[in-house]
């Protein structure tokens, strides 16, 4: 029998609860392979990189996959096939936050395939699995041979009733005000995303702190792993860049004076610097090339960037401006428009340079629900958006094979911001769907779908609490000197070549979201909190430009916008609106043009009707009060005769309610038969006189709305 000797090491969290780490009882084929478990929640995670490489790749290709087994749940897929299909956008998010931190911690001349794959094999309800993917991942690293500079891990924090938490329970999450994933080193944070309910700068700098400590001990407990495990301890030898020091300087002095003029030239226009630059690039290589014809393309590649990059960067820091001509905090001029596509319920322009979303908001009804199937959740959202990125909105040529991983997560980031200010369902009864175009894109496309789709949102009437901006910051530094300059509202440019990308977004009172990679490391929190709140003034400024053109949500619905309602009923009477196979319902609907939806929540039938206008809508509410409504001692109903009896008649005052109307109710006359006085189908005003509480029978009359005859009134007066 084979022997699967295993090696499990153990993180013991604040709470008391445990991480383990195994080893060597799975996927021994793979070049690296670990289970971690919390509670019942166990992710098998696998590494494997190819032991060559294509000639002509000159980058890292590395694929991250979460993905989440439904049997590890005990659930059985929704879909046609009931079996696992592609991504969901929820594992493609978890794909993105442990991609995004694991890419930095390869060696830069690394270009082997490797493919990294995170599998939640058994699920716990208690347990959010997205906080234990990166450190699966970077366990499976650390015990292989494949050379990566980690270890590295994430944690969520979480702030629940005013204390923060780490890895905090599923259920106690919903309470938290502050819900973060950080992403760090031993030594440096390097990725942050999540979101918080306007919470201030310090109180988000100290959470990121809080993770980073717990962070340090997961790494810790790696590295104790890896000692065991005798394949990590040599890693993998590859072909290194080949060195030309001499090519190098010649390269260096040939570009970064040119460089650094052009970058201080101020072009407001990208083509125009990037003409700039390439003259540059196309005047050295030609010369080169006359001197040596045989030269290396791609080290000359190598070598020319990199002089690029310190020449722009140095210029900023130098001189304090940007390759624009902006100052450090200055913002890019904006210019809005709202309700500019009249078709849609809501619309909003916005440009900020170059960049522009065009964004709409789609106001549906409840059947406009999406549906949420995985394997930890199932149900319904109500609020959607989603993000495009055209490659004409760089000037490019691609085709359209829907939307990719960036794409869902920039439109991830601008949900969770525009969702801490979206109203109550008691406010808002509609299924919100908000669509961002990106027409032109140079730097921060994500922040200008924020800005655009809470002035869209505006535009459609919806009651949001607050306007919500976003800004995206860089941050240049150097090494050697320590010297920094953190770039507000930065241009695509600047993201390449900068050493941070934050995305923060908020609201006037704080922040509501964020979104941060860090390409070096040793971030000190002197310069995040510097950039956070560098952040916040240019935010503001931002809110400020967004409400000269709307500054609070419409006083009306649009014209087009379906109208809606919302009535309680008896749950006793949801069988009969709704009706024998959906029948009655179905009629009101054909009948008034509107759409009408029933649950049951709470012992009660909770009613949402929707219709294009008020007739209609009136007409579905007078239909189904008729049914629904309870009939009240005193009231006067306009009743129809059904049947007529020796004693009365029996008169029908609401659908399915039958009252007694006694012979002697009917008139003040006495009256020996009906005959000639009732007929069947007759419509009259009765009155209900009393409810039997034992039986429930109703007892009307018809005499006493009925003026008294003069003979009677004397009589009566005479008495």
């Amino acid at each position: 029998m084979p022997n699967y000797t295993a090696v499990t090491k153990h993180i013991t969290l604040p709470d008391g609860r445990q991480i383990s780490i195994e080893t060597g009882k799975l996927a021994k084929f793979a070049d690296g392979a670990v289970v971690v478990r919390l509670g019942d929640a166990m992710l098998l995670a696998t590494v494997v990189s190819q032991p060559s490489s294509r000639g002509d790749v000159d980058f890292l290709p590395l694929s991250v996959d979460y993905q989440e087994k439904f049997g590890g749940a005990g659930n059985i897929p929704g879909s046609f096939q009931r079996r696992e299909g592609r991504l969901s956008d929820y594992e493609i998010l978890v794909c993105r936050i442990v991609d995004r931190i694991l890419r930095p911690m390869f060696p830069k001349d690394y270009h082997y395939e490797v493919q990294v794959m995170i599998t939640l094999i058994s699920a716990d309800k208690t347990v959010q699995p997205d906080a234990l993917a990166a450190l699966a991942a970077s366990a499976a690293l650390s015990i292989s041979d494949i050379p990566f500079a980690g270890p590295i891990s994430e944690v969520r924090v979480a702030r629940i009733d005013g204390k923060l938490q780490i890895n905090p329970l599923t259920a106690d999450i919903t309470r938290a005000d502050i819900d973060l994933i950080v992403g760090a080193t031993a030594d440096s944070v390097a990725m942050v995303e999540g979101e918080m309910n306007e919470v201030s700068e310090e109180e988000m700098v100290e959470a990121i702190a809080f993770a980073h400590e717990a962070i340090k001990e997961q790494v810790r407990v790696q590295l104790e792993l890896a000692a065991e495990v005798e394949k990590s301890h040599v890693k993998r030898e590859y072909p290194k860049y080949e060195e030309n020091d001499d090519l190098k300087k010649r390269i260096h002095e040939g570009v970064y004076e040119h460089a650094y003029k052009v970058a201080h030239s101020g072009n407001p226009s990208k083509a125009g610097r990037k003409e700039g630059f390439g003259a540059i690039k196309k005047s050295l290589t030609e010369k080169l090339l006359e001197e040596q014809p045989e030269l290396d393309m791609k080290m000359f590649g190598r070598y020319y960037s990199s002089a690029e990059k310190k020449a722009i960067r140095d210029m900023m820091i130098k001189e304090r401006t940007r390759l624009d001509g902006r100052a450090l905090t200055e913002i890019r001029p904006i210019w809005s428009e709202v309700n500019y596509l009249p078709g849609a319920h809501g619309s909003a322009l916005f440009t900020r340079g170059e960049t522009q979303s065009l964004t709409t908001v789609a106001l549906g009804t409840k059947l406009d629900e999406q549906i949420i199937d995985t394997a930890m959740t199932s149900g319904y959202s109500k609020f959607m958006l989603h993000y495009n990125f055209p490659a004409f909105s760089t000037g490019e040529v691609k085709p359209n094979r829907g939307p990719g991983r960036r794409e869902i997560g920039h439109g991830n980031l601008a949900q969770r911001s525009l969702k801490k200010v979206m109203p109550s369902d008691d406010e808002n009864p509609y299924t919100v769907r908000i669509v961002s175009d990106i027409l032109e894109s140079n730097g921060s496309s994500s922040m200008a779908t924020v800005c655009a789709g809470s002035m869209a949102l505006m535009d459609a009437g919806i009651p949001v609490r607050a306007a919500v901006s976003g800004i995206a910051m860089g941050l240049v530094q150097d090494k050697e000197t320590g010297e920094y300059a953190v770039l507000s509202d930065i241009l695509g440019d600047e993201d390449h070549l900068g050493d941070m990308d934050f995305k923060v977004t908020g609201t006037e009172k704080g922040i509501v979201a964020c979104q941060m990679d860090i390409k070096i490391q040793g971030l000190s929190a002197e310069i995040m909190t510097a950039a956070l709140h560098q952040a916040r003034e240019g935010r503001l400024h931002i809110l400020r430009e967004m409400a000269k053109t709307i500054a609070a949500p419409a006083a009306e619905l649009k014209p087009h916008t379906p109208r809606s309602h919302k009535m309680l009923i008896d749950k006793e009477y949801i069988g009969a609106v709704i009706g024998p196979g959906g029948k009655v319902i179905q009629q009101i609907q054909k009948d008034t043009n509107a759409t009408v939806i029933i649950e049951e929540k709470d012992e009660k039938g909770h009613v949402s009707i929707y219709a294009s206008n008020q007739e209609d809508m009136q007409a579905a509410i007078d239909r189904i009060r008729a049914i629904a409504a309870t009939p009240e001692i005193g009231e006067t109903y306009k009743g129809k005769v059904r049947s007529i009896q020796p004693y009365g008649a029996f008169v029908e005052i609401m659908p399915g309610k039958d009252g007694l109307l006694h012979i002697s109710e009917v008139s003040h006359e006495r009256l020996a038969a009906l005959e000639g006085v009732l007929e069947v189908g007759q419509e009259i005003d009765v009155k209900l006189l009393d409810i039997d509480k034992k039986t429930g029978k109703y007892r009307l009359s018809r005499k006493v709305l009925l003026p008294k005859p003069e003979r009677a009134a004397d009589t009566n007066g005479a008495a």
